[in-house]
């Protein structure tokens, strides 16, 4: 009878046994509603990703701000500043990978945090080119890491049937940073608030803001499937109770005594990615995956400015359009939020590669404003779309004791591929013009689509690898 009434209202039975097994872990956390320990980890990875993604934007408002006088700085001196976060980046992200795996999820994340707001706060105090570029590495070296590990930890503390449209909100709000690094530093640019160039105070409060959700991660629990992975059972079973706790369902500690030994997973670190077939495989997609999406999400909106002007249209006019173009991602990640746990990813992914080729084709025909405008929103938002869901995917489908080595592997071949778009097309677009350039985009998108065709179907609704 007691039983029963346990049961009716969706209680854990508080003198069953605990287990912090991966298999017990995996099915306790799945059978979760979403609670106020899910909502606080959603708030917190979302404020540190804001930050991240507001230090990426910067570096397009220091272009303006340092090509300008009194700057004046010379493009070669320039091309290195800008290209400091995406090489920083390339070289953090798989190191960050590596101490997710082996440290821990919120350690790595912490760790993130802090060195990007030692980097921004080092560049707000920079006196020179020399500094102000090393210290826009140092930032980069931590941006590059945070978004997969978010991803990563959101994957694993999140019940299998809002995983989706948890990573969906988090990247949708994210997005917003870019926004509002650039609208901080116009609404600043008319004066210098106690003598500090607004370019300066943007990198104080970016700086701030990772510092504090540095602190904040500290009340978080660490991954449960994390701690199950690596054997640390009774840690596991601790933190699976604190959501467990939030979701009113009673659990009492396991009894004492030594945690079992993991269950045999491979190598650890990077030689586990390319051990086994299968393994190797999925590690193979992903790097592909990620490496071949920049050149078409990223290399459109660097890019697309630069078609208006080829066009014949004016510079404030392509500026505009530039700056209309990025109100679509955040609101179409966030709308597709609220029915991404019901579609498959692959499916979902190659229709949106396919809607790009499509709108890409359709942008470099289009000769209206309004019409580039209304197909550039689309893109962009197709664009930020795919990513978000592609880091779903992924999440999906790695095994839990390499998921941080994998993401910020794959994450670091995108960042490259970043960095090599401009160089790629724009010499394209130049010499042959706007089709040739959307055709190369094109070739790249079709190539990615083969890429998912062939491989699996992600686990929507489902345990996580």
């Amino acid at each position: 009878m007691i039983d029963a009434r346990i049961q009716a209202a969706g209680l854990s039975d508080p003198l069953a046994p605990v287990d912090g097994s991966v298999a017990a872990v995996t099915r306790r956390l799945d059978s979760l509603p979403i609670t106020r320990l899910h909502a606080a980890a959603l708030a917190v990875c979302t404020l540190g990703l804001f930050t991240d993604i507001a230090e990426v934007a910067l570096s397009n408002a220091l272009a303006a701000i340092f090509l300008a006088p009194p700057h004046s700085m010379p493009r070669g001196s320039l091309s290195l500043l800008l290209a400091s976060v995406f090489a920083g980046g390339a070289v953090g992200a798989p190191v960050f990978g590596m101490l997710g795996d082996r440290l821990g999820r919120r350690r790595a994340l912490q760790a993130s945090l802090a060195l990007m707001a030692a980097g921004s706060l080092a560049a707000a105090a920079s006196q020179g080119l020399t500094a102000l570029t090393i210290a826009r590495t140092v930032s980069g070296f931590a941006i590059g890491g945070f978004p997969p590990l978010v991803a990563t930890y959101l994957a694993e503390v999140t019940p299998a049937r809002h995983r989706g449209a948890t990573l969906l909100v988090c990247a949708g709000l994210g997005l917003l940073g870019g926004l509002a690094a650039i609208g901080l530093v116009q609404m600043l640019a008319p004066g210098a608030p106690l003598g500090i160039e607004p370019w300066r105070w943007a990198l104080i409060l970016g700086g701030a803001l990772a510092a504090l959700g540095g602190l904040l991660f500290a009340r978080l629990p660490e991954s449960p499937r994390w701690l199950a992975s690596v054997g640390r059972s009774a840690e596991a079973d601790a933190a699976c109770r604190r959501f467990e706790r939030a979701a009113g369902r009673v659990r009492v500690a396991a009894p004492a005594g030594p945690d079992p030994a993991p269950a045999a997973a491979g190598p650890a670190g990077f030689r586990g990615l390319f051990t086994g077939p299968r393994q190797l495989r999925r590690t193979a997609l992903f790097v592909g995956l990620y490496t071949l999406a920049p050149l078409a999400t990223i290399a459109f909106p660097l890019l697309s400015a630069v078609v208006m002007v080829e066009k014949g249209f004016k510079v404030d006019q392509s500026l505009v359009f530039a700056a209309l173009s990025m109100l679509g991602p955040p609101l179409g990640t966030l709308l597709t939020a609220l029915v991404i746990d019901r579609l498959e990813r692959r499916a979902c992914l190659t229709a949106l590669a396919a809607a790009m080729a499509a709108l890409g084709t359709a942008f470099a025909a289009s000769g209206t404003f309004l019409t580039l405008v209304l197909v550039g929103i689309a893109f962009n938002t197709a664009a930020a779309t795919y990513g978000s869901i592609l880091a779903v995917y992924a999440t999906e489908l790695l095994p839990t004791p390499l998921r941080a080595s994998a993401m910020t592997c794959a994450w670091a071949g995108g960042r490259v591929a970043a960095a090599l778009a401009p160089i790629i097309l724009l010499p394209v677009l130049s010499a042959y013009g706007p089709h040739a350039m959307f055709a190369v985009i094109t070739v790249v998108l079709a190539a990615s689509a083969a890429l998912l065709l062939s491989g699996p179907r992600g686990l929507s609704g489902r345990a996580v690898a």
